[in-house]
């Protein structure tokens, strides 16, 4: 049986970056729309951070639908 670590090391390299970057994605979304919760009650709109909230999603769906992808293809 004949492992070959780089490979094995360079998956791990990338799957941890996509999961970093997917984390922190998510996590701008939820910062962004509690940021326009936050400006609601104070009676303001937040408009950038409801669209990139929205954007962050979006990102992170089209990660996850890709994923799914690459799996099932």
């Amino acid at each position: 049986m004949h492992i070959d670590w780089a490979a094995l090391g360079s998956v791990f390299g990338v799957s941890l970056i996509v999961t970093v970057a997917l984390v922190g994605a998510f996590t701008l979304g939820i910062a962004g729309l509690s940021r326009r919760e936050s400006a609601s009650a104070q009676g303001d709109s937040a408009p950038l951070a409801t669209t990139g909230a929205y954007a962050c999603f979006a990102a992170c769906a089209a990660a996850v639908a890709y994923g799914i992808y690459l799996i099932v293809a």
